[in-house]
């Protein structure tokens, strides 16, 4: 897979070959007049040493902060992508993926090098004959594979991470700014794309350091003071950083259950792969991961997880339920909530004569719970 850079992305787009685009998705009439109207008067001037050029006019590029650029800029985009399609992709579950976009953000699949190479050229053609640009130097490639060198274990270059460090130490810098750089800043670069992540011990354990080198040094403490990773984070006020991790990927598989019948993540969830897994212990797979997390945590079994997280309002309600530091007993408490859900759920399925399937009742009494606690 090739990760596609695309230099200037917004303000390259030529608006001539744009409004043309647009009349082949058929956007014609008083619509297409209407978004011309918003660039036809766009000019520019450049100042020097205080001396200001004259003006000229703009015929290149998306206006910035409108939000209309971003749906401009996916049908262009959508046409050099369907126009650069060939024969390569991906083969899963019967169904073929060339290629995955996200606003400027491209991705090529194929099989072998040499598809992906056949790929990347054409849709660099079709970028040139569209007025678009690869940055070649920002643009990297990676290999899926059972290999050695392909599993991607290689660990990520830490000098990111690591000047942080010098930011936390500074005396003049309240707490309250620390707090700050490490919720907007360090939680978010340490996290990314951990929806899609499977928990092991060892990714624990990094997760767990990580965290609390930061938290410590915040803190002004150190191992030689021998206080508990609990009361540092309680005397900072600061949340668990797996159990934020472990509800928002609860909170994706809430996403997906309620994306509708074709889009691509729910369909790639529901496939099967083809073929034989490997000898030896395999390796867990995120829909098996999940499931046991949401047993473990919620008390959901597996065969009634996508049914319960279909539904919004008891997902959610499920969801609060998460400690801010968990043990067992907050566990226990967490499973013995969905059994009394379950068991109002029966009883009302056997009151209301309307109710026809289990997932409506869960929808109809998900707060009746909290209503006979209160009680």
């Amino acid at each position: 897979m090739c990760f596609v850079d695309l230099e200037k992305a917004y303000d390259r787009v030529p608006r001539s070959i744009l409004w043309g685009v647009r009349r082949e998705y058929g956007v014609e009439g008083p619509l297409i007049r209407a978004v011309q109207s918003l660039y036809q008067r766009s000019r520019s001037l450049v100042r020097i040493a205080g001396y200001k050029t004259d003006s000229f006019p703009v015929r290149v590029g998306l206006r910035q902060g409108c939000s209309l650029s971003p749906v401009l800029f996916i049908t262009f985009m959508d046409r050099i992508s369907r126009r650069s399609r060939g024969v390569e992709g991906v083969e899963f579950g019967g169904r073929k993926i060339l290629s995955l976009l996200f606003a400027d953000d491209v991705v090529l699949l194929a099989p072998s090098n040499r598809d992906l190479q056949q790929m990347l050229g054409r849709f660099a053609t079709e970028c040139e004959a569209a007025g678009m640009r690869i940055s070649t130097s920002k643009s990297e490639s990676m290999v899926l594979a059972r290999k050695k060198d392909g599993t991607g274990d290689r660990q990520a270059d830490r000098s990111g991470i690591s000047s942080d460090r010098s930011v936390v130490v500074k005396k003049e810098l309240s707490r309250k700014a620390k707090l700050s750089i490490y919720q907007s800043i360090y939680v978010p670069v340490l996290t990314y794309g951990h929806q899609r992540w499977v928990m092991t011990e060892r990714t624990r354990s990094w997760i767990q350091a990580a965290e609390m080198s930061f938290l410590c040094r915040v803190a002004g403490l150190s191992l030689r003071n021998r206080v508990r990773s609990l009361d540092i984070r309680e005397g900072l006020g600061v949340e668990l950083l797996l159990l934020y991790i472990e509800r928002s990927q609860l909170g994706w598989l809430g996403h997906l259950a309620r994306m509708p019948s074709g889009c691509l993540p729910l369909e790639v969830f529901r496939t099967c792969p083809t073929g034989r897994r490997p000898r030896g212990r395999p390796r867990s797979r995120w829909r098996d991961y999940i499931s046991r997390l949401a047993w473990e945590w919620l008390g959901v079994p597996p065969e009634e997880l996508m049914e319960v997280a279909g539904e919004r309002a008891v997902w959610a309600s499920l969801l609060k339920l998460l400690p801010r530091d968990p043990d067992k007993r907050q566990k226990t408490k967490r499973k013995s909530y969905f059994v009394q859900l379950k068991m109002t759920v029966s009883v009302f399925c056997q009151q209301a004569t309307s109710v026809t399937t289990v997932r409506e009742a869960l929808v109809q009494s998900s707060g009746a719970p909290h209503s006979s606690k209160a009680a």
